[in-house]
């Protein structure tokens, strides 16, 4: 029997956990399901048996994959918890999760400090102005160093961290929290946390407390014109003041509160949670969320929280498991329903809304419907895939896609027999469903099936998934970079497509500057192309113009000179020529794709390779050779730093091509006592030798 119950807008937080691999989200994750009562007993990573942890893969090999959607009740507020992947690789999840809370809270490993997965996270934050608190873990281990963790955040993440807490002692040390708010010492009386003792701040640490207060306060009173004032008067502020002004601020991102704990050790999580409900934001706290009328993107169009709205929601992860397609959706305005019939404007096509169910990370409860600002899974959308807009069809609205990286690592696959072809499109086509970061393509010259990814784990996982999931016996080869290509030389091309044949001809004539965009312009479009219309007296009509872009965009995939995708372009179309009857737009799509193709190979073409941001963590006897073997892969060492115990972090550029492998090298040469990391950061011109060989299809 389906379940409807409806919190309050001003109840429900719709939040993430996100970090980088092994600070502990997963941990802290299972925490607030135990404390909020959820689960009657805690599941440890370490052991295979985290809650949200329920694929396969997931407890092999002790880190997330897919993001979890969790709801849970904590101070009579519903919390809807995405408990993120950490790993580089799975970034993708990160992304798609942060384009739909509210809220989040970033973990960081007490030691370890801002990661470089953490960087990549907090940017993605910065990017959906999803505002949020900084929860620093660990405290309890050797070396853990809460100060550091927070300077770190300023000077690597540009953030403003306010301390609101700070540890009562720390590694074996570690015996609690000063929480500054309340100026009371948390302790626990028992393993579990859940005894919480409150006392008086000990004489020893009472001066500091008061210092950090103080800290506290004056950057609190930045944010508030109104309190600024009172504190420059040396007005008394309340409390109550206090806490209004902090949330404010959270909420506008103006300032991220910093908490501390040991998620493993059962210490700090409660008040996590109660940081959640008093400073994160509820549904109502955000903007309206936007979008453009289907028939004209020039058309801007807002849609409040608020059930009275029209119906609006994005679906933003598609799940195929033996319970059928899963579709997440958050809902941002209006009520979706079960039984109805909804409108998706980007496929123009209308869905039935088979179920909605409420998720427990692999278990699922039915619901009648779900309210403005809640986030559910959908089954029985056959043609809505993620970051697709549902909506009432009398009141469309295309709310803002989710952009997702390009994959820079591919291998080909190969099916054994007859049998397992069939299973391999079928597995293929499901897990390009789940995964927009994974993507097939055919190469019908070989007859081969290439699939591409965002890392060797990446693809790893999803051949192990094909295996499993779907039963297919088949050969991989070996993993092969992603290269793209790109011009160096800004010139003009002038092309003219003409074809006479029996009656009315083809005709059409462009005149396109092509140039490679700066370093800025890349950022800020995040397109592979930018095509400015910079016609003038009409020589050219727009449907024409309009034509004649898309066939330089349909070209640039596969590429000119070794065949890869063309990036960082720009074509400004000056002049060109039409005839009354035989111009169409045919006839100037093709002379863009003409165009484009003399326009790369007269621009100086380079072979682009991509390049990874690495950090390498070793003990410091180790790190001659490891700096060695960087330098000898082509890599580019960037800073070294000590991180206490005998360990120093190494940070490095270096070619996606040259690291393939390199797991085991570390472990190798460290006799097991290294590991790194490894993420995206560039495309980078590749060396003439490199390119020759890319060129002639030896890498």
């Amino acid at each position: 029997m389906a379940k409807k119950q409806q919190f309050d807008l001003s109840m429900v937080r719709n939040i993430g956990i996100i970090a980088h691999i092994d600070a502990g989200k997963t941990t802290t994750t299972e925490r607030v399901l135990y404390y909020t009562g959820m689960v009657h007993r805690i599941g440890e990573v370490h052991d295979g048996a985290a809650t949200t942890d329920y694929m396969e893969q997931e407890r092999e090999r002790g880190i997330t994959i897919t993001s979890a959607a969790v709801t849970t009740v904590w101070r009579d507020h519903k919390i809807n918890v995405i408990d993120s992947p950490g790993h580089v690789d799975f970034t993708a999840e990160v992304q798609r999760s942060l384009r739909v809370l509210d809220g989040g809270v970033t973990v960081f490993d007490a030691v370890a400090g801002v990661e470089p997965q953490s960087e990549t996270v907090w940017r993605q934050a910065n990017d959906y102005n999803v505002p949020r608190m900084c929860f620093v873990n660990k405290m309890d281990r050797t070396g853990a160093n809460f100060d550091r963790c927070v300077q770190m955040v300023i000077d690597r993440l540009h953030g403003n961290p306010v301390p609101i807490q700070f540890p009562y002692g720390s590694g074996d040390e570690f015996a609690g929290i000063i929480d500054l708010l309340s100026m009371e010492l948390v302790t626990y009386g028992d393993d579990q946390g859940t005894m919480i003792e409150r006392h008086a701040i000990p004489e020893s640490h009472r001066e500091e407390a008061e210092t950090r207060r103080a800290e506290m306060i004056e950057k609190i009173v930045e944010s508030d014109d109104f309190l600024t004032e009172k504190y420059l008067m040396e007005e008394e502020i309340t409390d109550d003041e206090i806490a209004g002004a902090l949330r404010a601020a959270t909420i506008s991102g103006a300032i991220h509160p910093v908490l501390c704990g040991s998620a493993l050790k059962n210490k700090g999580v409660q008040m996590l949670l109660d940081a959640i409900v008093d400073l994160l934001p509820s549904p109502l706290d955000i903007p309206p969320v936007s979008g453009s009328h289907p028939d004209n993107e020039e058309e801007k169009l807002e849609r409040a929280a608020d059930d009275s709205e029209p119906m609006s929601a994005l679906v933003f992860k598609i799940i195929a498991d033996k319970y059928g397609r899963l579709a997440f959706t958050r809902v941002y305005s209006g009520v979706l329903k079960t039984g109805t019939r909804v409108y998706n404007p980007v496929k123009d096509r209308t869905e039935r809304i088979g179920r909605i169910v409420r998720m427990f990370a692999d278990r699922r409860e039915d619901v009648d419907e779900i309210h403005a600002g809640d986030i559910a899974a959908v089954i029985g959308m056959k043609d809505t895939y993620t970051g697709d807009t549902i909506c009432d069809d009398d009141a469309p609205i295309v709310l803002e896609n989710i952009k997702f990286p390009d994959p820079v690592i591919e291998v080909a696959i190969e099916p054994n027999s007859k049998a397992d072809q069939d299973k391999l499109s079928k597995g293929l086509a499901g897990l390009s469903d789940e995964d927009p970061t994974f993507q097939v393509e055919v190469d019908s010259n070989l007859g081969q099936t290439k699939i591409k990814g965002m890392g060797e784990l990446h693809l790893e996982v999803l051949v192990d998934r094909l295996k499993r999931e779907y039963g297919v016996d088949a050969t991989v080869g070996r993993p092969r970079v992603a290269y793209r290509e790109a011009i160096t030389r800004a010139h003009t091309v002038e092309t003219t497509f003409k074809r006479q044949s029996g009656g009315s001809g083809q005709y059409a004539k462009v005149v396109i500057e092509y140039a490679p965009m700066t370093d800025e312009e890349a950022a800020e479009t995040k397109e592979n192309l930018i095509f400015e219309d910079s016609i003038t007296g009409g020589a050219v009509t727009k449907e024409f113009i309009r034509a004649t872009e898309k066939g330089i965009r349909e070209s640039m995939d596969g590429g000119i000179i070794a065949g890869y995708p063309i990036v960082r372009l720009k074509a400004s179309m000056v002049d060109g020529g039409m005839h009354d009857v035989d111009s169409s737009e045919i006839a100037f799509k093709v002379a863009g794709s003409m165009s484009l193709r003399e326009g790369i190979q007269n621009g100086s073409p380079v072979i682009l390779e991509p390049s990874m941001k690495v950090e390498v963590i070793a003990p410091d006897e180790y790190t001659g050779t490891l700096v060695g073997d960087l330098s000898s892969r082509r890599g580019t060492v960037e800073g070294m730093e000590p991180r206490g115990e005998g360990v120093t972090t190494i940070r490095a550029q270096v070619p996606l091509s040259e690291m393939f492998g390199y797991a085991t090298e570390i472990r190798n040469m460290t006799q097991g006592r290294g590991n790194f990391t490894m993420e995206f950061d560039q495309y980078t011109i590749a060396p003439n030798s490199i390119a020759e060989e890319v060129i002639e299809g030896k890498r």
